[in-house]
């Protein structure tokens, strides 16, 4: 498209055909040089409106868990203990939906009060999305469904588990729809039972 009829280069532009180009061809195809070709101008215009692949990369990742959380938050369960089972399963769907993106949100990690991060590693939507998720299984502790001590490490034995499921069956086994989602459902409810009253 000659430059006059091409509309202003733009951020989210950018962010969505470099979405669009790792869905198709995966995130090793990823390149400023590449993104600019699709989008019909040279590399260093690019430069005007993102940092750096890793900048262009973390506002990628940010969508893609402000998408993630639109679902937790989607979830309707008035016990806390459905919700946590509930955001499992949407967790792992949203991988095997999204597999190549799923890879690029995990590039930058969330933030772990009390643990930390070095400074601007990790992502604010990614952090907003533990906290989702974990906000069930604070809940759960206070209405008495699970005992613990430490909101935080349950939680993160959750996220372990489902990130093990949706890691698993990204690798392709060709399972049967009802045995992916039985593996989700055991994973998550072997972990529960273990904090059980």
């Amino acid at each position: 498209m000659p430059a006059a009829d091409r509309p202003p280069l733009q951020r989210d532009a950018i962010v969505a055909e470099a979405r669009e180009l790792i869905i198709t061809e995966g995130l090793e195809a990823l390149s400023l040089r590449r993104l600019a070709g699709r989008l019909g101008v040279t590399a260093p215009a690019l430069y005007a409106h993102v940092r750096d692949k890793q900048d262009l990369l973390r506002a990628l990742a940010e969508g893609e868990f402000d998408a993630l959380v639109a679902r937790f938050d989607a979830v309707i369960e008035p016990d806390p203990v459905a919700r946590v089972k509930s955001h499992n399963r949407v967790y792992v769907r949203y991988a095997q939906e999204n597999p190549e993106l799923f890879r690029v949100m995990f590039l930058f990690p969330p933030e772990l009060s009390p643990a930390s991060v070095p400074a601007g590693v990790e992502l604010p939507g990614a952090t907003r999305a533990f906290e989702a998720a974990a906000s069930a299984v604070e809940e759960a502790i206070a209405a008495g469904s699970i005992v613990a001590d430490d909101p935080l490490l349950v939680a993160l034995a959750l996220w372990s588990g489902s990130h093990g499921v949706a890691t698993v069956l990204q690798l392709g086994f060709g399972l049967p729809a009802e045995l992916e989602r039985a593996m989700i459902d055991e994973v998550t409810d072997r972990l529960l039972a273990g904090y059980r009253p």
